[in-house]
């Protein structure tokens, strides 16, 4: 067969490998009619979804209210009794709210360890978002898979509890709450937890673990779900990050591990008005119904006290196993390996099928392939950015047209790899200038083993590479066909990743994903060096290139689903009864320049109130705005003692208004003892003193508009330092204000405190405090209620 007819075929069979991975990681027919009350029905899946995700309902908001009423009828209508558990916590993001979790109870044939199904109804507040990924769809999953378990009348051993998490958005407080204070939190064994950070793409298994994963993997694989996705290396990436899903608090606070399910592709929509049902994929619904239904019936006749291992595993999924194998494999692998290389090299060599100056000249073109692709992507996102500063908007990092940029910087790698090629296409420098990225993949695989275990699979697409070199070592011939069929698992384990990395965590990360690129077709220059006239396969990719860079250039504007995200706040000063509109936003629009004008102030003067969100958003720019009356909190120091040393506070802030959460503020050399907020102290809080970062001391989400009450005590000669944002999320429709409703292609920014009414004061004593003798102090602090103050009594 002539070389450009075999290239031909090659390229199109590399293709359709490549189309069918990404094919089989979810289920594809899902065009369901009538299906059986004893199955998973994606079609009454989404309708629980819509019947949640009508209207926001953000915790505080009476849409919060109405929802938590469904899903207890929801649990009721499957002949579950349900239950309840409200409470405050104060969590590690420093976060306080009242939560409200909603609970329901299979018993199972006998007393042992109970599985836990798991997921948030709150949505995430600021954003007007409906919650229909996150994490609507988790509820329906569960209500779906446990209709259908219960249809199915299955027998179950182990208790089946369903706890549907409340203010999971606010900083996990929910899970929180029941790990530390319900009864039941002592009988789970095992925790199936579905999340959402996206609203399309397949759904990722990520474990949390005590110790290692090898029993957890173990039993996962047995419960053989249709359509796993998932690898160790993101099991030890997620290991080293700090975590944020409601199971992590099962794990740290409870010593109770699990599985996380969540899609992270379309992360554009995470948190905002966009997380709807129009932009919730079936696909991605029904791939999280593959996990749930399997793994329900497996661990609910599993014994889950034997989860607990000391040893890890290396898995990682392909469409025909999910592969699996001690972490203590990878240095033998390894070992072999390194030690196959050179025992193929030298015999190449002494056969002189090898060259070592051929080898040696290999080097010139892989690395000129890395480095100019990998600085192309690094570069041309940021030249990106400059000519598309729109792109600054979207805070999660992934663009509507983030998918035509993978594309683009891809095929320019592949480009830029064929072009430092095209002269060499013989036999022999083929397989001479394979030893170069051979020998790199080697090293790689060296480093991971040390420091990287879990991405020990990363050798198995090598082995496959050394089996071509020694089959042409052997016979001086190439099997272009043999070649290709070695090729499928560096596809497999490979290909995800250069989509994967700048879906999840940016399009900051294209230069790797082009690195990679690169790595991957050098690997295979068994497969790719024969391709003749390589200068019209460079020209090829290019083509494409171009096409997928006028599709993104094309869709770089924004409309309605691909909505610009801007902010305004109107912030009142109480001490000073002036007021400004404030924006977190880069580039002013239209609606914002209404409020902000043509040339807006800095807002330096608020940097000290710059509140933590997930993307470290500042406060930009600034104009003066009319001052309202607004009614300001009532501020109550219902005691204020010095006890010998420390200085001991109560104070109570009570809203004038419907509000819906409160940031207090402190200097930052104030150190907190004793910290109580409306009766709870921080969950991580071990000894006496109050540990935070920077000048932020907490954030109360309202609920019923009840008060704030901190207690604390600080050095008596310390000087009381602390302000306070009284926040209502009703700036839109506050009818003191007359906002223009945004147009249909702008959405507000998530993450942020948004479209608020906010009033900023001092937090002053309202009464002289009272000064404990030392001579007193034993007897007094054994009677401590005689310390109580009321402020009224006291003015």
């Amino acid at each position: 067969m002539k070389k450009r007819y075999s290239s031909l075929i090659s390229a199109l069979l590399v293709a359709g490998i490549i189309y069918g991975i990404f094919f089989a990681m979810m289920p594809q027919n899902i065009a369901e009619e009538e299906v059986p009350l004893t199955e998973f029905s994606t079609k009454r899946a989404l309708e629980q979804v819509a019947s949640i995700a009508k209207s926001p309902h953000y915790v505080g908001s009476e849409n919060h209210k109405t929802v938590a009423s469904l899903l207890e009828k929801e649990l009721q209508k499957l002949g579950l009794e349900t239950a309840t558990q409200e409470g405050y916590t104060l969590t590690e993001w420093g976060n306080l709210a009242k939560s409200k979790n909603i609970l329901a109870r299979i018993k199972g044939s006998n007393n042992s360890k109970a599985l836990m199904l798991l997921s948030h109804y709150d949505s995430a507040p600021h954003s007007s978002s409906l919650g229909a990924a996150d994490d609507a769809s988790g509820i329906a999953t569960i209500l779906e898979s446990v209709r259908a378990f219960l249809a199915n009348k299955t027998a179950n051993k182990n208790d089946i509890i369903i706890l549907f998490s409340d203010a999971e958005e606010l900083g996990l407080n929910g899970a929180a709450l029941f790990v530390t204070e319900h009864p039941w939190a002592k009988d789970v064994g095992l925790v199936l937890n579905l999340e959402a950070r996206g609203s399309a793409g397949p759904s990722y298994m990520l474990m949390e673990t005590n110790k290692g994963n090898a029993a957890m993997v173990k039993e996962f694989t047995k419960a053989n779900p249709g359509f796993p996705v998932s690898n160790s290396l993101m099991y030890s990436i997620y290991k080293m990050l700090p975590n944020d899903t409601d199971l992590t608090v099962f794990r740290e606070e409870g010593k109770i591990q699990g599985f996380n399910f969540a899609f992270i592709d379309d992360h554009f929509n995470y948190h905002t008005q966009q997380d709807d049902i129009q932009h919730l994929s079936p696909t991605t619904l029904a791939h999280q119904g593959t996990y749930i239904v399997p793994l329900l019936n497996y661990f609910s006749n599993t014994n889950l006290s034997t989860l607990n291992d000391g040893e890890d595993y290396v898995y990682f999924n392909t469409p025909f196993y999910f592969v699996s194998y001690p972490f203590s494999w990878n240095y033998i692998l390894v070992t072999i390996a390194g030690v196959l290389f050179i025992f193929i090299v030298f015999i190449g060599i002494g056969k002189r099928a090898l060259s070592i100056k051929e080898i040696g000249r290999g080097f010139a073109p892989f690395f000129a392939s890395l480095l100019v692709s990998g600085a192309a992507a690094f570069l041309g996102w940021k030249i990106l950015n400059e000519f598309y500063p729109q792109y600054k908007d979207i805070l999660h990092g992934f663009t509507y047209n983030g998918h035509y940029y993978i594309g683009f910087f891809v095929f320019i790698s592949l480009a830029i790899s064929f072009a430092f090629y095209k002269k060499y296409y013989f036999e022999n420098q083929a397989m001479n200038f394979a030893i170069a990225p051979l020998f790199l993949w080697l090293l790689i695989n060296i480093a991971l083993a040390i420091y990287l275990p879990g991405a020990g699979f990363f050798i198995i697409p090598v082995f496959c590479a050394l089996i071509m070199l020694a089959y042409f070592v052997i016979t001086q011939k190439k099997s272009w066909i043999l070649n290709l069929i070695l090729s499928i698992p560096a596809f497999i384990i490979f290909i995800p990743f250069i989509t994967t990395f700048p879906i999840g965590l940016g399009l900051k990360l294209l230069a790797g994903s082009a690195v990679l690129t690169v790595l991957v077709f050098t690997l295979l220059l068994p497969v790719f060096g024969y391709y003749s006239k390589k200068g019209i396969w460079a020209m090829a990719m290019l083509l494409i290139a171009i096409g997928f860079f006028i599709k993104a250039h094309l869709e770089s504007g924004y409309e309605s689903g691909k909505a610009k995200p801007n902010s305004l706040l109107y912030v009142y000063d109480g001490d000073t009864g002036k007021a400004l509109w404030v924006t977190y936003d880069q580039n002013l629009d239209s609606w914002t320049k209404g409020y902000l004008g043509e040339k807006p102030s800095d807002a330096k003067q608020l940097e000290p109130y710059n509140l933590f969100s997930k993307y470290n958003s500042k406060f930009t720019y600034s104009n003066s705005a009319p001052a309202k009356e607004l009614e300001e909190p009532t501020i109550q120091f219902l005691r204020d003692t010095v006890i010998g040393t420390q200085r001991h506070l109560k104070i109570k802030i009570s809203p004038n208004r419907k509000v819906n959460r409160y940031d207090i503020f402190a200097h930052e050399n104030l150190t907190f003892h004793n910290l109580r907020a409306n009766g709870v102290k921080h969950i991580n809080q071990k000894g006496s003193a109050f540990k935070r970062k920077g000048r932020k001391l907490l954030s109360y989400y309202v609920t019923d508009n009840e008060p704030l009450e901190l207690q604390f005590s600080i050095a008596s000669k310390a000087v009381l330092d602390m302000d306070l944002m009284e926040s209502s999320f009703d700036l839109m429709s506050n009818k003191m204000f007359s906002i223009a409703k945004r147009e249909n292609w702008m959405m507000p920014t998530p993450f942020v405190l948004n479209d608020a009414v906010v009033i900023k004061q001092k937090i002053k004593p309202n009464f002289r405090k009272e000064i404990i003798p030392e001579q007193l102090l034993d007897s007094l602090q054994q009677q401590p209620t005689t310390l109580e103050i009321n402020a009224n009594a006291a003015n």
